[in-house]
């Protein structure tokens, strides 16, 4: 059986970029978080203990985001990191960081970064 948690739409306001006034100013972020485990017993149970607890998923992007980065790339490593190492049925993971109305110096709503693993 296949099983998957989804944390979508996390806002967030960090001061991420490469240009000064990025890091200064800050931006608007989204981050969505999907996680592959086997929440079974969860599911049969109704037990917290034998699953994703969405409150840790979402502390733990909040505090990555907090920190400054010049790259969103660093920051959904970062991310993904820390999953990894607090949450530990995890099977798949895929996290996806959304930079709303970039300074690319263009008519653009989003640039976007997704890892997995």
């Amino acid at each position: 059986m296949k099983h998957t948690i989804e944390v979508n739409g996390i806002k967030c306001y960090a001061h991420h970029g490469c240009l000064p006034e990025e890091t200064a100013i800050g931006g608007h972020y989204i981050v969505d978080v999907a996680i592959h485990t086997n929440f079974s017993i969860a599911a049969l149970e109704d037990d917290l203990s034998q699953t994703i607890d969405y409150v840790i998923v979402n502390r733990i992007v909040a505090q990555e985001m907090a920190i400054p980065s010049k790259l969103i790339e660093h920051v959904g490593q970062r991310i993904l990191n820390h999953l990894k190492k607090e949450v530990k049925s995890i099977e798949r993971l895929r996290v996806k960081i959304t930079k709303l109305s970039p300074p690319i110096n263009g008519d653009v709503d989003n640039v976007a970064i997704i890892i997995e693993e």
